[in-house]
């Protein structure tokens, strides 16, 4: 049996049939093809598929379609500016967050698996505390798991996207 739902992710409303057992992140990759959340361990130990749901980071693994109808759900896919990808490379750069193009500056990433988690989960820190010290960095992202980077270059990254966030305001 499929439950209709209506979910506004990243702006846009979305209605979608979803058997009762449907986990978010599967929701979010194959019923809506939104597929920058992705799914590691699915057990919300590494934070690949964290989402924000009405703002605050979640784990799309964990969580079941039906209990967040009528949420508003933004993905790696929304962090953009005004929420827009960029569909052209020369304007990739002007379409992305403060947070994206910080993590693209300072090399926050390697192999790309566990980037989509981190985005959003440093969109909420960042939101939360504008100028985070290394230590509250660290404790901001420990949810997230990255088996590339050894975190340096990440905990850069967040403190290069609170000075962009600065220059912003």
């Amino acid at each position: 049996m499929e439950h209709e739902i209506t979910l506004v992710v990243n702006g846009t409303a979305r209605r979608v049939g979803v058997p009762a057992r449907r986990l978010l992140s599967d929701c979010l990759r194959h019923d809506l093809g939104l597929t920058g959340t992705h799914v590691g361990c699915e057990h919300g130990v590494c934070g690949c598929c964290t989402v924000l749901l009405d703002g605050e980071p979640i784990r799309s693994c964990l969580t079941f379609a039906v209990s967040v109808d009528g949420a508003e759900i933004t993905t790696v896919e929304g962090l953009g500016r005004d929420g827009s990808r960029a569909t052209e490379p020369a304007s990739q750069s002007e379409a992305m967050s403060a947070v994206q193009r910080a993590f693209a500056e300072c090399h926050g990433l390697q192999c790309g698996f566990c980037t989509p988690g981190f985005l959003c989960t440093v969109t909420a820190l960042l939101r939360d505390n504008p100028a985070p010290t290394d230590e509250e960095v660290l404790e901001g992202i420990s949810g997230n798991l990255c088996r590339c980077t050894g975190y340096q270059n990440i905990v850069k990254a967040v403190h290069r996207a609170a000075e962009l966030l600065a220059e912003e305001a």
